[in-house]
């Protein structure tokens, strides 16, 4: 164990950028994305008489309302269509701070809409049928407002037509809210320094991912786990090649390096210990979780370490394999991926 710590915590810290390789030209591809800006007419409302604010709401938003009043306020929308004024009331009254941060925070969203319209093209260009998201709605939501996806938590989710952004969760990793006891008890320093506004466009392009490529629920093994996981960052990779590889693995730098310089370490470990095809989730749990580090392997190590190999053996893959099309690939097999892929790292 004490081999592991050291290696971890002796990786040297790298800038975390995205490898250069040929990238397609998709300036060609038209993409039109429109802001909508939930949060400000949601805090605009008349609190002295909510039930005669939402029907504007609802014009402007018919999809969105619903789904934020039930899925993240986590409200009931009795048959008539009412709601809890009282708790709207509650949450404005609450959130109002929030709200006011956000403002300055995201003030101009120009950026992160250019940077989610150069995925959209991207995912475009590989899977041309694929009709992406034309909204990309902002909203605050309360702090434990969170979704979980194969690739982690995130307060960031694809609606019924839209792209949805919670900005509670993206004011800046030193923001006062993640402070306090309870917002910490929630959510720890490993999991709020990634609270920044650039992981709006990596988390939006995350769920395009997950949209495209669903969950496969016999997915079981380590080996399942880790390869599916690895597909999606290398669509990741795909639909934002210029984006650090730091931002969508949601590692360190340091933690990046380490894995890199410990690749072989790491996978000689899984093998050695027959976690490769152990499905015992007490097992494989807390190699396929987010945490501070993966407790096997030392305090320097990242968390969700099935990531970073389940991505090495698709790259390995695609190395020997070029011409294999992204929709082609989600289609195979785990174990024939890591047989063809020759995966041994040293």
């Amino acid at each position: 164990m004490q081999k592991w710590i050291c290696f971890f915590l002796s990786a040297f810290i790298i800038t975390g950028c995205a490898q250069n390789r040929n990238v397609p030209d998709v300036s060609g591809i038209e993409v039109k994305l429109e802001v909508q800006r939930f949060e400000q007419d949601f805090f605009s409302i008349d609190t002295n008489n909510i039930p005669a604010s939402l029907p504007a709401l609802h014009q402007k938003y018919p999809l969105f309302l619903a789904d934020f009043v039930q899925n993240i306020l986590g409200l009931s929308i009795a048959g008539d269509g009412a709601v809890s004024d009282s708790a709207i009331k509650m949450f404005l009254r609450d959130y109002r701070m929030v709200k006011d941060t956000a403002d300055k925070v995201f003030k101009n969203f120009s950026a992160i809409q250019q940077d989610i319209e150069q995925g959209i093209r991207f995912a475009r260009f590989y899977f041309p049928a694929y009709h992406a998201p034309e909204k990309l709605i902002t909203f605050i939501g309360p702090l434990d407002a969170v979704f979980q996806t194969p690739m982690g938590k995130t307060g960031d989710v694809i609606t019924q037509d839209a792209l949805a952004a919670g900005l509670q969760l993206h004011l800046g990793k030193d923001a006062s809210l993640y402070q306090g006891q309870t917002a910490q008890s929630i959510f720890p320093k490993y999991v709020s320094r990634k609270f920044e506004p650039p992981y709006i466009a990596v988390n939006c392009m995350k769920n395009i991912v997950d949209d495209i490529f669903p969950v496969n629920p016999n997915d079981k093994t380590l080996l399942d786990l880790m390869v599916d996981k690895g597909k999606r960052l290398y669509l990741l990779d795909q639909f934002l090649p210029r984006t650090a590889d730091s931002l969508k693995t949601g590692y360190t730098q340091a933690q990046l390096q380490g894995c890199y310089k410990n690749e072989g370490f790491i996978w000689s470990f899984l093998v050695q210990n027959d976690l490769i095809y152990n499905s015992d989730p007490l097992r494989i749990q807390s190699y396929v979780e987010e945490g501070p580090y993966t407790q096997e392997l030392g305090e320097g190590s990242p968390g969700h370490i099935s990531l970073f190999i389940g991505w090495q053996i698709i790259k390995k893959y695609m190395e020997r394999f070029p011409d294999t099309p992204p929709e082609k690939l989600l289609e195979l097999d785990a174990r024939q991926i890591l047989q063809d892929s020759k995966y041994k790292p040293r």
